[in-house]
């Protein structure tokens, strides 16, 4: 054992009058301290506070092995200052506390903690090799700067890489962040999308009676802009090549300047390529003209950038390149371990923020995970985690992601999502990379706020989960046949509750546009009740799924109220075989007939009727739907059935629908930006039994008010 390991432990044993230390009969943990300027040969007092986690986490293991923890348990104090995260801090089930005697990692108190998975850089000057001043625009020459990366100390600056739908997450490639944002890869067109002009060779069919270009003859490109850029080496394609839910990035292999055909690499993208579908090139350092921008040359070592303000001082604004593709922290099978702020932050890194696999009871609480490449934090398997008070912003990928528990026995995870805010997730792969994710069996996400999100704000999949009073806006935001809350395609995916939220300014591009809460491809089973509903496209879509509960809910200013239609009768081949290949496949791996299902949703036995012989062909009907004391207020169509749902398939009772606010009896009638949506107590829909949620119970609460039992 090192001798300063065998110094600490003696500390332990003592009464420390300055409190640095607990004897064991205290309840107060024992305290190490860290600091940006200590050593990891000192004990870990705050006088010589240690300098890494590592060395920290090493001695809390001797400790265990010696004995065990204090009563109390242990906290690791992070003293103000940056920490640069160069490989993963990894826990192992060694690393555990107890229920009695938990381990926390935390900012100081009054400390700002920042532990970064990058680089601050600081020595930029102006571009000097004529080469590339060429091939700027001559209007931004002097305005773009340099930075040497590897005098900086980056050695690896990555590469960008296929990601998106369909794709696994990736580590994000070298990233600028500049002033606490990310900063723009060189990009064309500036804004918005260009088009896919037309598509070579011969099409196929979509299956939606539309055409698509194979994947391997690419596409074409009408605009000249392209002719202008030098080499196609390591341009990328973000593109949305044949559906506006389903984006990635390609790497553009060729480009004919005759024909405008733009051939991709393999995979080369998603479906098909679909005339007019939207497209955007990057990393084209040609196109470095805006102010934001920047590009990094893989074999000079050398990032140019065009700052939003001349750089007169790096002393303030910072800028920093991401350079860690690992996790920034991992815990393996560990229990009882919290990462707690205020003041705590992690910032800069490629990878994920904070990684969490099996294990018990571990808590991220009034951490900001910021400017992360990929995922802020990934919980998978284990069992009543949370992630509690955090702010989750400018994701590469998706904010939180939380699966566990077991579907075939319906055991729950138990692990809770509550009072986050989350902003700007999915920067990179947008589709299905949700602000949050949760899977598996009986996960709870809660008053948190949720927007500036290009896709869905929340993907649900398997059981008995509850997503309440959370605030959700402004999500959708590039995505088409999008909702802000998803789940699709499985009948036994059945007891989930999506109650008293609020669903604001919700629409998105394309034919099918943006829903509130997209109930898609026949799922079933779901509860939505007492959700406030303004400004959204479409504010509940049952797309052919049946046994779901539309109740006691407002919708102010919708399009469209609660729409279902009855794909499942449709007689297409991919309406067919995704109810009678896809569906049936997954009603039978879970044993409908069987306990659990057979007793928690007997709703399932009522399918047995539409598989039997002399049913093949006659698909399945959306039955069991019920919309019941609901509060329709300026809504276009408060209950629309189309597409092989008729309205008699819609249990519909009790709704009350008003043309505007006066009369539907709302106290505030005048100023809708200080609408609380209140209803005089002569509101005709309370006189039909319907129950208003108040607006200031939804959303994170204030810090004193969290639950944190």
């Amino acid at each position: 054992m090192p001798l300063h390991l065998f110094a600490m432990l003696a500390c332990v044993a003592v009464v420390c009058c300055a409190g640095h230390f607990a004897t064991a009969a205290s309840a107060a943990p024992l305290e190490l301290t860290i600091a940006p300027n200590g050593a990891d040969t000192n004990p870990g007092t705050r006088e010589q506070p240690l300098a890494t986690l590592e060395a920290a986490r090493d001695a809390l293991r001797v400790l265990k092995q010696k004995g065990s923890l204090p009563p109390g348990g242990a906290v690791v104090a992070l003293a103000a200052g940056d920490y640069h995260i160069q490989k993963s801090f990894t826990l192992t089930k060694e690393d555990s506390g107890t229920a009695a005697a938990p381990i926390v990692y935390q900012a100081a108190p009054g400390a700002i903690v920042r532990l970064l998975g990058g680089v601050v850089i600081s020595d930029f000057g102006p571009v000097t090799d004529n080469a590339v001043r060429d091939r700027l625009d001559p209007a931004v020459r002097d305005k773009v700067v340099q930075c040497d990366l590897t005098r900086a100390g980056v050695h690896d600056i990555g590469e960008l890489k296929s990601r998106g739908f369909g794709r696994p997450p990736q580590a994000a490639h070298l990233e600028l962040f500049h002033d606490g944002r990310p900063m723009q890869l060189a990009r064309w067109p500036n804004e918005g999308f260009a088009q896919i002009a037309g598509v070579p060779g011969k099409t196929n069919n979509d299956d939606h009676d539309g055409k698509l270009g194979d994947l391997k003859d690419g596409f074409i490109v009408s605009d000249a802009q392209l002719k202008k850029w030098k080499s196609p080496a390591d341009i990328w394609i973000y593109g949305y090549w044949a559906w506006d839910w389903a984006a990635t990035y390609e790497r553009m292999e060729s480009y004919d300047a005759a024909t405008g055909i733009v051939k991709t690499a393999p995979p080369h993208g998603q479906y098909g390529f679909r005339t007019k579908q939207r497209i955007v090139f990057l990393n084209v350092l040609e196109e470095l003209d805006q102010p934001g921008e920047y590009y990094a040359d893989r074999a000079s070592g050398l990032l140019y950038f065009y700052p939003p303000a001349p750089l007169k001082s790096m002393t303030k604004p910072e800028s920093a390149v991401s350079t860690l593709a690992e996790p920034m922290i991992s815990l393996r099978d560990v229990s009882f371990v919290t990462f707690r702020g205020p003041g705590l932050s992690l910032e800069y890194t490629r990878g994920h923020g904070l990684v969490i696999t099996g294990g018990e009871s571990c808590t991220i609480e009034d951490v900001n995970l910021r400017n992360i490449g990929s995922w802020g934090v990934r919980i998978e398997d284990g069992k009543q985690h949370r992630v509690h008070g955090c702010d989750v912003s400018q994701t590469g990928d998706g904010g939180v992601l939380a699966r566990g528990g077991d579907r075939k026995t319906l055991t729950p995870g138990g692990h809770r999502i509550e009072d986050c805010r989350f902003t700007n997730n999915g920067r990179w792969s947008k589709c299905y990379v949700p602000a949050v994710q949760i899977g598996g069996v009986g996960q709870v996400l809660a008053h948190c706020e949720i927007s500036q999100h290009p896709h869905a704000g929340v993907l649900y999949s398997g059981n008995e989960h509850t997503i309440e009073y959370n605030r959700i806006h402004h999500t959708c935001l590039e995505t088409g046949d999008v909702g802000a809350i998803y789940i699709g395609r499985d009948w036994t995916m059945r007891g989930n509750r999506v109650q008293h939220n609020y669903f604001h300014d919700i629409t998105g591009p394309g034919l099918h546009g943006a829903q509130a809460v997209y109930l898609d491809d026949q799922s079933s089973g779901s509860t939505m009740t007492g959700n406030i509903f303004v400004r959204v496209q479409r504010a509940v879509f049952i797309g052919g799924g049946r046994d779901n509960l539309v109740e006691n809910n407002l919708f102010v200013d919708c399009p469209e109220g609660v729409a279902m239609d009855g794909r499942g009768l449709d007689s297409k081949p991919v309406w067919k075989n995704q109810t009678r290949l896809d569906l049936k496949m997954k009603l039978d791996e879970m044993n409908p007939d069987q306990p659990p299902y057979s007793t928690r949703y007997p709703q399932l036995a009522t399918l047995k009727q539409y598989f039997a012989d002399d049913a093949e062909g006659k698909g399945v009907p959306p039955e069991g739907n019920v919309a019941q004391r609901n509060l329709f207020v300026g809504v276009g169509k408060p209950l629309h059935c189309y597409w092989h749902a008729t309205s008699d398939m819609l249990n519909a009772k009790d709704n009350t629908i008003a043309r505007t606010p006066a009369e539907a009896g709302f106290e505030n009638t005048t100023d809708p930006a200080m609408a609380d949506y209140r209803l005089r107590p002569d509101a005709p829909a309370l006189q039909a039994g319907f129950k208003p949620t108040p607006l200031a119970t939804i959303g994170p609460r204030p810090q004193g008010k969290r639950n944190r039992d």
